[in-house]
């Protein structure tokens, strides 16, 4: 019998729109079959009912705290959830695919809220696409809804603030990894000239760009508002405190 991480990477290459051929020949899995889990023949186990453990809401102390916040920042960055027709909810990431190591990064908190399972990498033009099918990715990550997301309320849930409140830093990396950057800026006084490191973060969602910036204040890094999209960050301390957790992009 086929195993589910077979089947639900078939179903991630069904929702990417390749045809069953392309999918048989990425997968090794015979084109019959590819064509029977589209038409949602799949074998005698179902996907939706896969144990995964316990819901995230009534188990945030269990949950891996810096993988999570890592993973709670690149969502509100770069990610959606959507479902598909069984019922599964499945979790996509865009990630730029100049940076392997952040890619890795993504796949390994992914993997971390649930270990049996594996992420699934789909190379796309200048990107890559990470996904992963669970029941439980609306429990853990309740901004989940219809529509964009500056176009709704993003709210932190109690037990997300106690989580973020715990690994501050992992939320900021996550944050900066989809939004954000590290640049070596150029200052000029007269003939002398300098370059000295910043960062930027910006985002259309006024709630995530405050969820940043209360997530800066709690590591005591000093932020401006150049402009209403943009949060930036030039103290040379503050830069140094997120040097210690972020840093260039790789």
């Amino acid at each position: 019998m086929r195993s589910r991480d077979e089947v639900e990477t078939v179903l991630a290459l069904v929702a990417a729109g390749l045809n069953d051929c392309e999918i048989s020949r990425r997968t090794r899995i015979p084109r019959c079959t590819v064509r029977d889990w589209r038409h949602g023949r799949t074998p005698d186990w179902d996907l939706h009912d896969a144990v995964e453990g316990p819901c995230a809401v009534d188990h945030a102390a269990c949950l891996p705290g810096p993988e999570y916040a890592y993973l709670l920042g690149i969502y509100l960055g770069d990610g959606c959830i959507s479902r598909d027709r069984r019922g599964v909810w499945r979790l996509r990431i865009v990630a730029d695919a100049r940076y392997p190591c952040i890619l890795e990064e993504i796949a390994r908190a992914m993997e971390a809220m649930f270990p049996t399972k594996r992420a699934y990498r789909l190379d796309r033009r200048g990107c890559v696409e990470i996904s992963m099918y669970s029941k439980h990715w609306t429990c853990l990550f309740p901004q989940h809804g219809p529509g964009r997301k500056h176009l709704r309320p993003i709210e932190l849930a109690d037990w997300q603030r106690m989580v973020v409140e715990t690994c501050p830093g992992s939320l900021l990396r996550g944050l900066i990894h989809s939004d954000g950057c590290r640049i070596l800026a150029r200052e000029r006084k007269g003939r002398y000239v300098r370059h000295a490191p910043r960062y930027h973060f910006s985002n259309r969602s006024e709630d995530i760009k405050r969820i940043f910036c209360d997530t800066c204040d709690l590591l005591g890094i000093h932020w401006t508002r150049p402009n209403t999209r943009g949060i930036a960050i030039y103290r040379l301390a503050s830069v140094a405190r997120l040097d210690e957790f972020v840093g260039p992009k790789q």
